[in-house]
């Protein structure tokens, strides 16, 4: 897992030029023109999932991992908490969804992260994620998820 602000998206390029697509896709983007939606950025290497939602209470919410995808989870606007813990042989309460490439996990988050405009965080398949999660109240989140795909 990674968190850090977009300006300092170049010190990620060495991860490869799926994460240089991705992170230039974010830096050279005006999201306010890009609707709610999926895009291919590179084929089924990298994807752009856009968002906007109310930001909702942990409780009742449960972390997921996926295996095929790794996320980048950046705030376009609003902020928001997103809860973590490393997969460690935890028993899944929904199976692994091959098609939608996610399983879902009923522990709670070992700590939460406050992620706010123009940060971003690094979901590997070995990291457990509740994103999506409010600060205080509800409030509005746009959020760009890039997949990269592992393979």
């Amino acid at each position: 897992m990674v968190i850090d602000t977009l300006e300092n998206a170049a010190l990620y390029y060495n991860l490869g030029p799926k994460f240089v697509k991705a992170f230039r896709y974010l830096t050279d983007t005006d999201f306010t023109q890009v609707a709610k939606g999926k895009y291919e950025i590179d084929g089924t290497d990298v994807i752009a999932i856009v968002n906007e939602y109310d930001t909702v209470p942990a409780s009742g919410e449960q972390m997921e991992a996926h295996k095929k995808y790794i996320d980048v989870q950046y705030i376009v606007s609003g902020e928001e908490l997103i809860g973590h813990d490393l997969l460690q042989g935890q028993t899944p309460s929904k199976a692994y969804d091959e098609a939608a490439d996610y399983w879902l996990f009923g522990e709670a988050p070992s700590f939460f992260s406050k992620i706010e405009q123009g940060m971003f965080a690094i979901f590997y398949p070995t990291d457990l994620h509740m994103p999506n999660i409010r600060v205080r109240e509800a409030s509005p989140v746009k959020k760009v998820v890039m997949k990269v795909s592992v393979g």
